[in-house]
């Protein structure tokens, strides 16, 4: 079975290993900065968009160098923002639609004791 592996050509990694450290390096920093975030005390409609921000800039480093893509074909890159386009758009029209029962949620009893049974 080792004659099998013999004709295959020797994989060259197509990033410098000091890149991957550095890229590691941030990957850390910017975990610590997402947890400082979480316990600065800030509005939570102040930290939630930051942290965001921060996961959205580590996803794009996983992305970037340890998937390859940075040095991938177009091709390939296009298909993966895409289907994050797709994503996004069905989420979108997904929380447009919240309010549209915002009524009915309403006028829902709180408690048991006001609830009524169909079959009596």
């Amino acid at each position: 079975m080792s004659e099998h592996h013999e004709n295959l050509p020797v994989f060259n990694h197509p990033a410098p290993v000091k890149l991957l450290f550095a890229v590691f390096i941030s990957l850390i920093a910017l975990t610590v900065l997402t947890v400082l975030t979480a316990g600065s005390g800030m509005p939570s409609a102040f930290a939630f968009p930051v942290a965001m921000m921060i996961a959205t800039a580590k996803a794009f480093l996983v992305c970037a160098f340890f998937m390859h893509m940075w040095w991938d074909k177009g091709f390939n890159v296009l298909a993966f923002l895409s289907s994050l386009f797709f994503v996004a758009l069905f989420i979108g029209m997904t929380l447009t639609d919240t309010d549209a029962y915002q009524n009915d949620i309403d006028l829902y009893p709180r408690n048991a004791e006001t609830l009524t049974s169909p079959v009596e």
